[in-house]
């Protein structure tokens, strides 16, 4: 293949994957809005990913069994995966989802910070100025106008959001026995563990719901192929024609989709400082990612499980 032609297919998977993955709002708000809440909304979007996942493995003759250490293994990361997805999808109920999809980015910056404080990472000055562009970022999102502030519970729930999908990729990357699981079979039990913790919540007395009408079907569909399954072939497939770097910093463009979506679909509201603010935020992570050490650990989760809670 023609080097200058795999690069730009390369750049165009990585947006594409982008893209793909800010297209979770646009699919989940209308559930909502149809009656159901974000607890079945994933239950049935994590059923759904599970038999495909399952033919995959089945056409590859992949094994199924898992060793003891690495069944406890999995359910930790099923449940931090399942805790990251749901409180992302909560918060949806209480903020704009763009501005939600945007918060969510400080995720590689909460890696950066807890290597260097856990693990021994030299602390470099480019974090330390991505914090500032962070907090700056956060500012401008959170200061009122017009007498309303952005929902403090809303912004927690990201902000729990991106700490626990930050645990999950610290523990994918320091962990040797997760690293040997081939990525589909793990995928696999990440998903049956987070189908176990979500109907966990409904024997708890969270309710079931369904679609209203029949088009929420294909929302759940929808929520199943193209923020997950297409956005993971693309992204895998764009790490292998132009490297982890780019492909992480493309995926910039993920709160920018959903942005646009939230505006355009769903005709949610957004000002000048929120967009200020969005950029800021996203500057300060691709800055981080743009980061040798710190974009190892990013994209070596994003190659095995890089879309199912966004």
């Amino acid at each position: 293949m023609n080097m200058k032609f795999a690069n730009l297919k390369g750049y165009l998977l990585a947006a594409g994957a982008a893209a793909a993955y800010g297209t979770n709002p646009a699919f989940a708000i209308p559930l909502y809005e149809q009656g159901m809440n974000p607890n079945s909304v994933l239950l049935f979007r994590y059923m759904m990913g599970i038999p495909l996942l399952a033919l995959v493995m089945a056409v590859r003759k992949m094994s199924f069994k898992l060793t003891r250490e690495e069944v406890g293994l999995t359910a930790i990361l099923g449940v931090l995966m399942a805790l990251s997805s749901l409180t992302l999808f909560e918060s949806y109920n209480h903020m704009n989802a763009g501005i939600a999809s945007t918060l969510l980015f400080v995720y590689p910056i909460m890696v950066a910070v807890m290597m260097i404080f856990f693990f021994h990472e030299k602390f470099k000055f480019t974090i330390a100025l991505c914090l500032l562009l962070m907090c700056a970022g956060l500012m401008l999102l959170m200061k009122p106008q017009g007498g309303q502030s952005l929902s403090a519970f809303g912004c927690l729930l990201v902000m729990m959001s991106a700490l626990t999908y930050a645990l999950y990729i610290i523990f994918v990357n320091v962990s040797k026995t997760v690293k040997a699981i081939p990525t589909t079979r793990l995928l696999f039990y990440v998903l049956c563990w987070g189908c176990l913790l979500f109907l966990t919540m409904i024997s708890m007395g969270n309710e079931v719901t369904l679609p209203a009408v029949g088009s929420g079907w294909i929302y759940l569909i929808a929520l199943a192929i193209i923020p997950t399954v297409l956005s993971l072939a693309c992204t895998t497939r764009a790490i292998q024609l132009i490297g982890s770097t780019p492909t992480a910093i493309l995926g910039a463009l993920e709160p920018v989709s959903a942005v646009i979506l939230s505006v355009t679909v769903l005709g949610q509201s957004i000002t000048m400082r929120d967009i200020l603010g969005g950029i800021l935020i996203l500057l300060a992570t691709t800055i981080v990612i743009g980061d040798k050490s710190v974009d190892k650990l990013i994209l070596h989760v994003r190659k095995m499980f890089p879309k199912i809670h966004h």
